[in-house]
């Protein structure tokens, strides 16, 4: 399901590009007063993107599945709560590139930031809606306080200090899969590990970037000139960020590693061999978005892509006990 929010994600990122300007003002200037064409086209374009990726949700998604009454789902131990990361993380970025593209229209902050708040709240609860009335899922709570969170942390920044001095990322190191193979419990033709993670991940770079958690990091980069009253120190870079990341690993099942093959056969992978644990991780960062430019293009680009987290160092802890240290992880 994260591979869709990523898609609305990204179309959002990108959709001052399809609004329709007057002239008087650079294409990526930024209107210094409520620009009412800017703010209707943008609107429009909006609205169209929002029910052309709904209507392409339902097809791509739910449409071979039975449709039932609205019903819940309990899913607070699945993926080992990455799944949860994704919408919180998927919710704050959507918050505040729509935040950027109001205020790029010339609406004031305040209406913005709330503008903003709706627009990440609609976007995910969408998804929410569509899930609790197919068989295949149900609608979680859970999701909904993850999603909360996200744009939470986006309103409290922008009411606190009018800028966003904590800032959520991704990144993601594809994982090399064993080709062990794994035996049903009652006989059968046995199947590769790598085929398992191919059979739920995908095998093409765009699809395991989103869908693979195995390889996934979701990060809290905290920008360390901001939290210094005045200007701070001069060796300081103001784009330099201290990164919290989150990520899970040996992940071959929502809840475990058991799964039912075509045929019917059940597959159980040791946990011996494949043990599920999580790991915490302590980055360095850089916040695109605070780097000096003149260039308008640049900046715009800048402020896009900032929700991805920059390769460093990296120091990582795991459940499993053990610590790492990465001269350069993504």
């Amino acid at each position: 399901m994260q591979k869709i929010t990523l898609l609305f994600l990204l179309v959002f990122s990108l959709t001052p590009l399809l609004c329709q300007d007057d002239g008087h003002l650079s294409f990526l200037e930024p209107a210094d007063t409520f620009h009412s064409t800017r703010f209707w086209a943008c609107a429009g374009a909006g609205a169209a993107i929002y029910g052309g990726a709904s209507i392409g949700l339902y097809q791509a998604w739910y449409k071979d599945y039975d449709l039932t009454g609205f019903h819940t789902f309990n899913d607070s131990r699945e993926w080992e709560n990455m799944d949860k990361m994704g919408h919180t993380f998927t919710a704050y970025t959507m918050s505040s590139l729509s935040f950027q593209g109001a205020r790029w229209t010339g609406l004031n902050r305040r209406k913005s930031m709330w503008l903003a708040a709706g627009v990440g709240t609609l976007l995910q609860g969408t998804i929410e809606m569509m899930d609790g009335f197919s068989e295949k899922w149900g609608f979680s709570w859970y999701d909904i306080g993850a999603n909360t969170l996200g744009v939470g942390l986006f309103v409290g920044q922008e009411m606190a200090w009018q800028e966003q001095r904590f800032v959520m990322k991704v990144s993601n190191t594809r994982p090399v899969y064993p080709n062990v193979f794994v035996h049903p419990v009652d006989g059968g033709e046995p199947v590769s590990v790598r085929q398992r993670a191919d059979e739920l991940y995908g095998t093409s770079f765009g699809e395991t970037f989103i869908k693979d958690y195995n390889g996934q990091t979701i990060w809290l980069s905290a920008n360390l000139q901001s939290f210094i009253p005045g200007e701070g120190p001069r060796w300081l870079p103001s784009w330099l960020n201290l990164a919290a990341g989150y990520g899970a690993n040996n992940m071959f099942g929502g809840f475990d590693n058991q799964w039912e093959g075509a045929n019917g056969e059940s597959y159980v992978l040791d946990d011996g061999i494949f043990p599920r644990y999580r790991q915490f991780y302590l980055s360095l960062d850089v916040d695109l978005s605070r780097i000096p430019t003149h260039k308008r293009g640049l900046r715009f680009l800048l402020k896009a892509m900032n929700w991805i987290k920059i390769p460093s160092p990296t120091l990582e802890v795991n459940t499993l006990g053990g610590v790492k240290f990465r001269a350069l992880y993504w």
